[in-house]
């Protein structure tokens, strides 16, 4: 099955989000290794976008609470297990 949005169609969770946002989420996120070159670029055309769409953040922020309302078991707190030994491993330490 494919799904497509709008025209362009969606394979992966990246496309989906890229198609989401109207930008590769790499362009807000930076990826690994990148110079300071490329980061202070990719930095002033985030500002443009921004500059050119100042309701995007607006936009993102519904996107999100979005999937929350839908998805609320992405959000599920599981308690961890207590480590049962001591609490202050460090020698003098008052308990």
């Amino acid at each position: 099955m494919r799904t497509y949005i709008g025209r362009q169609q969606a394979v992966s969770a990246a496309d989906f989000m890229e198609l989401a946002l109207g930008t590769p989420v790499e362009l807000w996120l930076g990826v690994e290794g990148e110079s300071e070159m490329e980061r202070a670029a990719r930095l002033d055309a985030a500002r443009d976008i921004l500059t050119e769409n100042p309701e995007l953040p607006d936009n993102l922020v519904r996107i999100a609470a979005g999937v929350v309302e839908s998805n609320p078991e992405l959000f599920d707190v599981v308690p961890l297990a207590r480590f049962a030994g001591r609490r202050n491993s460090r020698k003098g330490a008052a308990a």
